[in-house]
């Protein structure tokens, strides 16, 4: 009977040291994503990555063991971008003010580039990708600010969890649809958030 091969690891072979280094990585990460939206999974391998990219196969698996890590190393990217923009959510006065940057940076995260993040949605959901992609600070992020619009702070975990569903639910059938606007999904989504805060603050009067 074969012995199956072992999975190539996910993890960077080795993390860039210098700056040419640095911009070559970053380089291969944006080809991926460009070679994910031109072909879709189907499409994507190691050597249209590293045709895009404009370096020889040999220098991409210097950094990149295999498509997989290539993928992670996406997502890691993808998922830094969007924890900074809701980062900034923080500095905004007030929570009002907070949460609707927090809803824009929602839209923003998934409908720049609808088609990359549909498929980093799916790739990030492969049992084999799952455990490399931690969503544990953004979660802590978003509780924060949905703890400075609640009065309560024995239902923030609870509103909390209803909002991240509602806008996760939301955001991914836009993208589902194909929907490009930014202005009218982030108003929809500020309509049902507010409206469901409203509804929350009523009931405990």
């Amino acid at each position: 009977m074969p012995q199956s091969r072992p999975a190539a690891p996910l993890r960077p072979r080795k993390m860039p040291r210098q700056a040419r280094a640095g911009e070559t990585v970053a380089a291969i990460v944006e080809a991926a994503a460009q070679v994910l939206e031109a072909h879709g999974v189907e499409g994507f391998n190691t050597n249209a990555v590293a045709e895009r990219a404009g370096v020889s196969i040999g220098s991409l698996y210097q950094y990149f063991p295999g498509k997989d890590a290539l993928t992670v190393a996406l997502i890691q990217r993808e998922t830094e971008r969007f924890r900074a923009d809701m980062a900034f959510a923080l500095t905004r006065r007030g929570g009002k003010a907070a949460l609707e940057y927090l809803l824009g940076a929602c839209v923003r995260q998934q409908l720049q580039r609808p088609m990359l993040a549909k498929l980093l949605d799916i790739e990030e959901a492969r049992p084999a990708l799952r455990d490399e992609v931690g969503s544990a600070e953004l979660q802590a992020l978003f509780t924060t600010i949905v703890g400075r619009v609640v009065a309560d702070p024995a239902q923030v975990e609870m509103v909390a969890g209803d909002l991240f569903a509602m806008i996760r639910g939301m955001v991914d059938a836009a993208g589902e649809r194909g929907e490009r606007d930014i202005e009218s999904l982030e108003h929809r989504l500020q309509a049902a958030v507010f409206g469901y805060l409203a509804r929350v603050r009523k009931r405990r009067m």
